[in-house]
């Protein structure tokens, strides 16, 4: 039996030695300490029934973009002896509550290694992310890495959706438009409104 649970600061040793053994992207035990005195919430381990840690997922709040609030995965490792038992999935569900409980945050992102067609699998097909962009020579070895994100809100997919972000928008004679006179996408005919966009 695993249990899913937030991590303590006990739990560091156990979780960079999961790390060391699972994946080849490896941190010193100051950057597991970074994480969880800035942010603590969002820190789980998978412990057995002896005590032992057989899973992690280590999480931060992006503060780049104070106005959209977002978390972003640093690293998730199972160990092989417990993999396929859906931990890696229950380690992200808890992080991704924890972001929009304790932070509010819009979305998740994450980068993985493009030829990591297993966790590629896991990201998009069982947990709904989707790649917005290849960095190339991302990892220390050249690979290059999927940029992948996850939108936590409804409402903040659609508004990435229907782009936005920028002018607010109306609708003129079956067309959404821009208050800057811009035509983006085709509407219901029985939506529109009677006045003009402004001239440009």
């Amino acid at each position: 039996m695993v249990c899913i649970r937030p991590a303590t600061v006990d739990d560091l040793l156990q979780m960079q030695r999961c790390n060391l053994l699972c994946l080849p992207e490896n941190y010193q035990m100051k950057y597991y300490l970074y994480h969880i005195l800035s942010w603590p919430q969002l820190l789980h381990v998978a412990e057995d029934y002896d005590g032992r840690i057989v899973g992690y997922v280590l999480a931060k709040m992006d503060d780049e973009d104070e106005s959209h609030p977002h978390g972003h995965i640093t690293s998730l490792g199972v160990a092989r002896t417990h993999r396929k038992l859906g931990i890696a999935t229950r380690l992200l569900e808890c992080a991704h509550q924890a972001m929009v409980s304790t932070f509010d945050a819009e979305y998740v992102s994450l980068h993985v290694r493009v030829t990591n067609k297993v966790a590629v699998h896991l990201y998009t097909d069982c947990l709904g992310y989707k790649v917005q962009d290849k960095d190339v020579k991302y990892y220390a070895n050249g690979e290059d890495a999927y940029e992948m994100r996850k939108y936590l809100k409804p409402q903040a997919a659609k508004k990435e959706r229907d782009g936005k972000e920028g002018a607010p928008w109306r609708v003129f004679a079956g067309q959404a438009v821009a208050e800057d006179g811009r035509r983006r996408v085709r509407v219901s005919r029985g939506m529109a409104s009677s006045d003009p966009p402004d001239p440009h």
